[in-house]
């Protein structure tokens, strides 16, 4: 069990379970206290109690306690006490704490550390008998103690006494504490019984003995069994931890030594004295049970000797006395017939003595303090006097040019405070916040009255807009639409209403004058924080100021007075050294009290200076700051409100501009209608000459000029029809518009026009175009698992990807393309995709067919087995393929299916992500193998690549820490601006080998791109 709050010897010691500081502090030299003996069985009372006195002092040699043991009627005697070491004295003296004042401990520390910092601190001559509380020095936490010793004036010898430590404390450390904390130690001190220190021990072994008591009392549960106790409060017990007797292991560690009494066994049964005698044959040896035991270390001293000195031989009678400077008390013979009370009185005058010396040496030491006080004095005035002749002489020396030397001076503050008023500092007057203030609450901009009303109106509005486009019932839908159309009538009103009353403020005018004020406080005051009570915050800033003002204002008329008054002085002056001035003037009224004038210059110069310059105090500063924040958070609020209402006013103003055409009239899809069968017939025509060329194509007797013009015709009718395609495209993007704004019931209107279904496609979609009217041409080696075909538009190669569809999937691919398609159309030319062109779903067949540009030869894989792209190009790709990732990132698109294959290269300097299969959730993606080390980094030092550019390889290929393709956007090799090239094999320069080198490569592209499309599509 951990101590009840022990203390090291440098220390008190904290509550239960606060860890303590390893290492102790050496506390005192140790003292030999004297050890009780128990009495023997079988006497009287009255003989047990003489018997017990004498025992006491027989085994007490050498001895220097202070106060005898009481041994007489102990009710403690023999008590057993579970307690906790607190502090080690010496090998067999230390302090404990009962295990049940744990609660007190704690209530203790509470109580002084709420008490004793507003307690007063010890003053005078400190009382050594009254409990304080001292700081201690390792926690700084507050201990109850006693003062033992007055070491100085300013410091004091401490015992903690709920511990039983000591420490020196300055007296500013010591305060007094209040009765009801005056209440008596918790730790108690307590000597091994029996056990006494060896005289002559070393130093070392004194503190090995203390260290090794320590180890095994220090924060432990030890039984005590008590045997006597002395009268300043000192227990002699008999410790025990569980099974080990403390005393003992001292003992035979040889840090004490047990005290032994001649054995009485020789003296003879006729020589014992009578029992009321101090003779030794009237007593047995009451050692503890341990000191029975065999033990050679505690029996091996010389025969005739008790406790190293001589004792009487009692069979010769012969008495050998202890020497005189060894006497204390029970040094004294042991035949004699001194009573107990000569003991006594002995031992007082020693004590007496011994306090006497201890006195005469206190003032000598004060004597010799006070000598050294002198002495230091002395030189002090010494010093003094040397200072003062010189100040004297210097004096002396200034008063020559005393008058120009003040008049300097004063020339020099009245030119600073020329300045200061020439700056006009109203900063400090809070004049700068006061107009601020003025500013903000003149031009305050109040909501406009018809803002709340137009609020009202669209959310009134946008709710019909809603309940109309979930509409799924025609009829219901037009009662919707009615309603819908009241609403934006009244909408319309209010915008209208608002517009005027928008018109007529300065918004823009009122906005920059904020934003100017906003800056210029800023410039001034720094950062804003949030404050409250602002009507507050004002009145005090109003009082502030107004005091502030009339104080500068009374300092400087006070300062125009005295250079008035001194300007006058200047004037009557120089009419009377003017020898010809007629007027007379007496010396002293013209000189008069100038000093005075000059001191009250100077004093109101000072002032004014001081004021206008010296910094603010901390309560001027905390009314300034908060009237700054207050202005700032109304000025801010302000602005917001102009936002808001400016950006209400453009939407209203476009509302009005786009909603004039259709208040009184709905919009049609006759035009889409009309496109689509001009569309039919087109491609009726279109299909009609497909089938003449195939028929003039079989015939026997082919006709080419007649097969060159429908070929013609075929070509021309294409292009109408993709004429057609577009402005269908454009129709449908035009009543997408009205309907994400202004008409959502155009879809339940006329569902034939298809508008739902191209919105949801997000524009990629088109029911115009069909795989037969296309002159396509099969692309085999890519057409291993999906149908994929090259054909031409407009001039542009494109590819037509096909994909088998169900009922499920149709709707799968048509999302997914529409969100591909959302996130190129954001950025188009720089979003680093591939773009889809069309989308459409085959009537004959459940395909569905992707349109795309087709760059010939342009992939990775192709371009870099024909002419291997160079770093810096590299690294133009890389960023573009990193672009595009970007782009799908944003709108949670994952790709899915990267390689070399679906990377195309577009004039070597720029990279672009292709498509991928719309038909799968889940890509697979081709591994590349590289070594890994221990900690999963993959090795790519082998790489004949540039530093920056292996280092992003690295992260991009570390599969513990995966990059985002922003990431990967500012990747150092990016931001380079010249690129070191890479360093390829020497080719040969001769035309042939060339040649016959890239024919290899591209049949090599050709087998990988058939192998890759296996692959990708499993």
């Amino acid at each position: 069990m951990k101590a009840l709050l022990p203390a090291p010897a440098c220390r008190p010691a904290r509550p239960a379970g606060t860890p303590e500081a390893a290492s102790r502090r050496a506390g005192r030299a140790p003292r030999h206290v004297p050890f009780p003996l128990s009495a023997p069985d079988g006497r009287t009372a009255a003989r047990r109690r003489r018997g017990r006195r004498l025992e006491n002092w027989l085994c007490w040699p050498r001895a220097s306690f202070s106060g005898a043991v009481n041994m007489d009627e102990d009710v403690t005697y023999n008590k057993v006490e579970d307690v906790v070491g607190s502090h080690v004295e010496d090998a067999v003296t230390f302090w404990a704490q009962s295990i049940n004042r744990n609660r007190d401990i704690v209530k203790i520390g509470c109580a002084l550390a709420e008490v004793c910092p507003q307690s007063s601190s010890v003053f005078g001559n400190p009382d050594l008998n009254k409990i304080y509380a001292g700081l201690f020095s390792e926690d700084k936490c507050w201990y109850r103690c006693k003062v033992q010793k007055v070491i100085s004036d300013e410091k004091c010898l401490v015992r903690y006494i709920d511990y039983g430590n000591t420490e020196i404390l300055n007296r500013s450390e010591i305060v007094e504490i209040p009765l009801n904390l005056q209440f008596p130690d918790v730790a108690k001190k307590y000597r091994l019984w029996g056990l006494q220190i060896p005289s002559g021990q070393e130093v070392t072994q004194f503190d090995q003995g203390r260290s090794f008591l320590g180890s095994l009392i220090f924060e432990k549960e030890i039984k005590m069994r008590h045997k006597a106790t002395y009268q300043d409060g000192t227990i002699v017990a008999q410790a025990e931890y569980g099974n080990v007797d403390i005393g003992e292991e001292v003992a035979k560690k040889g840090y004490a030594e047990k005290c032994k009494l001649p054995s009485s066994n020789n003296v003879p049964e006729e020589k014992k004295t009578d029992p009321g005698q101090l003779g030794l044959g009237n007593l047995k040896s009451p050692i503890p049970l341990w000191g029975h035991r065999p033990n050679p270390s505690a029996f091996t001293r010389p025969k005739g000797r008790f406790n190293g000195r001589m004792v009487p031989d009692l069979k010769t009678k012969t008495l050998v006395t202890f020497p005189k400077e060894r006497l204390a008390v029970g040094d004294f013979n042991l035949g004699s017939n001194v009573s107990l009370e000569k003991i006594k009185q002995d031992q007082k005058l020693i004590e007496e003595n011994e306090k006497l010396k201890a006195e005469k040496e206190a003032l000598l030491e004060s004597y010799r303090e006070l000598e050294l006080k002198v002495e230091q004095t002395s030189l002090e005035l010494q010093r003094a006097k040397v200072t003062s002749m010189e100040l004297t002489k210097h004096l002396e020396n200034t008063l020559h040019t005393h008058v120009g030397t003040r008049m300097k001076s004063l020339a020099a503050k009245v030119e600073i405070l020329k300045e200061v008023r020439r700056a006009n500092i109203n900063v400090r007057c809070g004049d700068d916040l006061s107009d601020a203030v003025k500013v903000v609450a003149e031009g305050h901009l109040v909501t406009p009255s018809s803002l709340d009303d137009l609020e009202k109106i669209w959310e009134e509005y946008n709710l019909a807009q809603e309940k109309i486009q979930i509409c799924q019932n025609v009829n219901e839908g037009d009662i919707l639409i009615a309603k819908r159309n009241e609403v934006r009538q009244k909408l319309y009103t209010a915008v209208e209403v608002f517009i005027v009353e928008v018109d007529e403020l300065s918004l823009n005018k009122r906005l920059k004058t904020l934003q100017e004020l906003s800056a210029s406080l800023e410039a001034v005051y720094g950062q804003t924080r949030e404050v409250t009570n602002a009507e507050e915050i004002l009145h005090k800033f109003y009082e502030w100021k107004h005091g502030k003002r009339e104080e500068f204002n009374r300092v400087r008329t006070e300062t125009d007075t005295s250079l008035q008054l001194l300007a006058e002085w200047f004037s009557s002056t120089i009419k009377f050294f003017d020898l010809n001035d007629e007027e007379s003037l007496s010396s002293e009224e013209v000189i008069g009290n100038v000093d005075e004038i000059l001191e009250k210059i100077e004093s109101d110069v000072c002032k004014e200076l001081e004021i206008s310059l010296v910094e603010q105090g901390d309560t001027d500063k905390e009314i300034i700051l908060n009237t700054y924040n207050e202005v700032l958070q109304k000025i801010r609020s302000e602005e917001r409100l102009i936002t808001i209402v400016q950006a209400k006013y453009k939407a209203s103003i476009e509302f009005k501009k786009q909603i004039m055409e259709w208040l009184n009239k709905s919009p049609n899809v006759d035009h889409l209608l009309s496109i689509k069968k001009t569309l039919k017939g087109l491609k009726a025509q279109l299909r009609w000459k497909l089938v003449e060329k195939n028929n003039l194509e079989e015939a026997d007797d082919c006709n080419e000029p007649e097969i060159e013009k429908i070929k013609e015709e075929i070509t021309q009718l294409r292009h109408r029809v993709f004429e057609k395609i577009y402005h269908e495209q454009e129709e449908y993007e035009k009543l997408t518009s009205l309907v994400q704004k202004w008409f959502p019931e155009l879809p339940l209107l006329h569902p034939e026009a298809g508008i739902l279904k191209y919105m949801n496609s997000g524009g990629i979609l088109t029911v115009s175009l069909e795989r037969d009217l296309l002159d396509a041409e099969p692309m085999k080696e890519l057409s291993s698992k999906r149908p994929l075909v090259c054909s031409e538009v407009d001039g542009q190669k494109v590819l037509l990807k096909g994909y088998s569809v169900d009922m499920d999937t149709e709707a799968t691919v048509i999302q997914r393309a529409a969100r591909y398609h959302k996130a190129w159309r954001e950025s188009k030319e720089e979003s680093g995709l591939l773009p889809l062109m069309f989308l459409f779903l085959c009537k004959s067949d459940p395909l569905a067919y992707l349109m795309v540009p087709y760059y010939p030869r342009a992939s990775l894989s192709a371009v870099q087995a024909s002419t291997p792209l160079s770093a810096e190009e590299a690294l133009k790709v890389m960023k573009g393929v990193a672009h595009g990732l970007h782009t799908l990132h944003k709108a949670n698109i994952i790709h899915g299916s990267l390689h070399h294959n679906n990377i195309f290269v577009l004039n070597r300097e720029r990279g672009i992500v292709g498509d991928f299969d719309f038909t799968k959730s889940v890509l697979c993606v081709q591994n590349q193998e590289f070594e890994i080390n221990e900690d999963g980094i993959p090795e790519v030092d082998g790489l004949h690549l540039d530093d920056d550019v292996k280092t992003l390889l690295s992260s991009l290929i570390y599969c513990r820490n995966s990059m985002t393709a922003e990431q990967v956007l500012n990747a150092e090799c990016f931001l380079l601006p010249k690129i070191t090239l890479i360093t390829y094999p020497e080719k040969d320069s001769e035309c042939e080998e060339k040649e016959e080198l890239e024919e290899e490569n591209l049949d090599m592209y050709d087998e990988k791109a058939r192998n890759s499309e296996d692959n990708f599509d499993q």
